[in-house]
């Protein structure tokens, strides 16, 4: 599958906080969950140039953010709700490592993953992140135990 990655515009940010909804435990990822990840995310500022819509054929398919650090990049990113759990996620993440790679050429690339994301936790491991160290969060008006995941570029 082609994947392409274009910069996230104010009208494509502003569709996925109000339409993207993740069904029961996955509702914890809709944007529109935790106000201060709402509000970064729908500012053109906070966003900056490291948020990339992803389509293939022309349809979006999801979404990535690139956080780069002297030769590191963290990781985020969000699948369209009705493609999650169809099998797309390891080959969807490829293309989003394949792309970090290319582009900022890091020694490592980081994710964090809430630990109950047991079907996300697989398919990092499928594509050869490594867990690194689970730590306490803050979000969506709790406190979330999250995995820390390192790839070795």
């Amino acid at each position: 599958m082609n994947y392409n990655f274009s910069k996230m515009s104010q009208e494509q940010a502003e569709n996925i906080a109000v339409n993207w909804h993740y069904e029961g435990k996955y509702s914890f990822y809709d944007v529109s969950a935790d106000e201060e990840d709402l509000a970064e995310f729908l500012n053109p500022m906070e966003r900056g140039n490291s948020y990339y819509i992803v389509k293939t054929d022309e349809k979006e398919i999801g979404f990535f953010s690139f956080d780069e650090n002297g030769g590191f990049v963290d990781l985020g990113l969000g699948m369209k709700p009705e493609l999650t759990g169809e099998g797309l996620g390891l080959e969807f993440l490829k293309a989003g490592l394949s792309y970090a790679i290319s582009k900022y050429n890091p020694k490592e690339i980081t994710l964090s993953v809430a630990t109950f994301n047991e079907r996300a936790i697989k398919v990092y491991i499928k594509a050869g992140f490594e867990p690194v160290a689970t730590f306490m969060q803050d979000t969506n008006g709790s406190r979330f135990e999250f995995l820390k995941m390192k790839y070795d570029c």
